[in-house]
């Protein structure tokens, strides 16, 4: 649910329609629980989802819910329609990438990436949820809290931990100021009510839905305060309810080590290609060992530990873009060559990627009540990264203006699945965003739901790219409503293989071609899908 601090956020594919929160007088006459009026459909800015037909406009909704004839806000919506006949369509498919934080305006086009047409029988929707990216209005908090050269991670001293609580709560400080009423809105809870706005004013008696990695979590809570308008739910990338979201995050800790040991034993299984080492131990000490180099000396002046490590945070998350990191990895230690690291970590700074952090914080600080004692945050983190220490203290004050937050935190929904019809559950083995543990409670918690589990994989909500038996089952669901059978215990219900590791292109034409990656969702896409911002 995390992606590093760096500015890497694609330029927001906004609506070519006003800014502006809408005063109470210019709405129109609203029924009591709030019924939104019509959303008024024209062009969208994005280039990508006109060629395909799509549609964008607003929701309006209120700030809060509980003053439905105060102050409206805007929520950006895209629409691709069914192409299926009527009497084969099934309603509208709602959305959500992650993160919290994360744009979802462009995942309207999901439907044309799921096998056998069955994308076809739904209007898809896209949306960026309130305070995100083209909505109105959008938190932005300090445009270069992600600059380069920030303190060490590891607070290895009194002076670098006072740095970095410092730092956080100066964040903490200018997001209070920058967000106004707006942050006292911008909880789970309140994302489930946009949702059913949405539905109402697309007029559905029930939502279908795909959601991705924090998109489970808000796909859990619709469906427990709103069991009677859930039709079929898709969610990839599980997460634990039991968990959020301070012990989520310690959670993710342990299993991104655990899977950066697999990525280092492909790296040395590749030596012939990156010179790195032939075994994972060595390849390992090769990354910790220029990690600390960088703390006198980062690379072109500006790649120190801190941003030699959020580079290699992708790896841990998923197998797409291995070959890039490794390649930026042998460039450096190999020939002192800082250009691929540069082109891994992107200038930091300015609004679209500090809106997808600001809203992380904003939804994750206020859905709960985190711990405000620092001996805590401490003990804890020092004892996870003495034995995990690949992203411990990079999670640890990623999360860290929590403490300092400006708002009345809430209580998290009680997670109940029994009202509900069969969803669709997917994760892979060893997901370090969202551990394997997740999914299964979530199974637990639902008990007409199914799990899929992609095997030894180590991606995170890596669905619709191109394994056909993750990818057909999800088809098979969303046109028929036919899932696997549920077995007896604690465990999957079906299993299918992962997205397989990539082999790079110089190990040889041959190899690379017979081990090539299925075709799934772009990269532009994919890289808006699963990830905290």
């Amino acid at each position: 649910m995390r992606k590093i601090l760096a500015a890497t956020l694609a330029a927001s594919v906004g609506l070519l329609i006003g800014a502006g929160v809408i005063p109470a007088s210019a709405s129109a006459h609203q029924e009591p629980g709030y019924t939104p009026p019509a959303i008024s459909w024209g062009k969208c800015a994005s280039a990508g989802l006109n060629a395909r037909g799509a549609e964008c406009g607003f929701l309006i909704v209120p700030l809060d819910y509980a003053k439905p004839k105060s102050t409206k806000i805007k929520i950006a919506v895209s629409r691709i329609k069914h192409t299926s006949t009527a009497a084969e369509y099934q309603g509208v498919m709602l959305t959500n990438p992650g993160g919290p934080g994360g744009s979802g305006l462009t995942l309207s086009v999901l439907g044309e990436y799921v096998p056998n047409d069955a994308g076809s029988y739904f209007d898809w929707i896209g949306f960026d949820p309130r305070g995100v990216g083209s909505s109105v209005p959008a938190l932005t908090c300090d445009v270069d809290y992600a600059g380069y050269n920030r303190p060490f991670y590891v607070p290895v001293n009194k002076s670098l931990e006072k740095q970095w609580l410092a730092k956080a709560k100066g964040y903490a400080k200018d997001c209070d100021k920058a967000g106004g009423a707006l942050l006292d809105h911008v909880k789970t809870t309140d994302t489930v009510a946009d949702m059913e706005s949405l539905r109402k004013a697309l007029g559905q008696k029930q939502i279908n839905y795909y959601g991705f990695s924090y998109g489970t979590y808000l796909g859990q809570v619709y469906a427990t305060l709103h069991p009677d308008k859930v039709r079929k739910f898709v969610f990839d990338g599980v997460v634990n309810p039991e968990g959020v979201w301070y012990q989520a995050n310690l959670d993710q800790d342990v299993q991104f080590d655990k899977n950066m040991d697999v990525y280092f034993a492909w790296v040395a299984k590749y030596d012939s290609v990156y010179h790195l080492g032939k075994t994972a131990k060595s390849v390992k000490q090769k990354y910790y060992s220029t990690l600390y180099s960088l703390i006198k000396k980062p690379a072109a002046g500006k790649i120190g530990p801190d941003e030699w490590n959020d580079i290699f945070v992708s790896a841990g998350y998923y197998v797409f873009g291995w070959e890039s990191v490794a390649e930026a990895f042998a460039a450096w230690v190999n020939d002192k060559d800082p250009s691929l690291l540069l082109e891994n970590y992107p200038e930091p700074g300015g609004a679209g990627s500090d809106n997808g952090y600001a809203m992380y914080l904003a939804v994750q600080c206020s859905d709960v009540k985190w711990p405000t004692n620092w001996n805590k945050w401490q003990r804890d983190n020092w004892k996870i990264h003495s034995k995990y220490p690949f992203i411990t203290w990079n999670n640890a004050w990623y999360n860290a203006p929590c403490i300092n937050w400006g708002t009345k935190p809430g209580k998290p929904v009680e997670i109940k699945g029994k009202k509900s019809p069969e969803i669709l559950l997917i994760a892979e083995t060893n997901d370090a965003a969202t551990p394997y543990d997740g999914a299964l409670e979530v199974r637990k918690r639902f008990p007409k739901s199914v799990l899929i589990e992609g095997v030894g994989g180590t991606t995170h909500s890596g669905s619709l790219n191109g394994i056909a038996c993750t990818d057909n089952l999800i088809a098979d669901y969303l046109a028929t409503g036919e899932l696997p059978d549920r077995v007896r215990g604690n465990r999957s219900d079906a299993q299918c293989d992962p997205i397989p590791q990539p082999v790079p292109a110089a190990a040889g034409a041959a190899v690379a071609k017979r081990s090539a990656a299925p075709a799934g969702l772009p990269a532009d896409i994919r890289a808006e899908i699963g990830v905290r911002r």
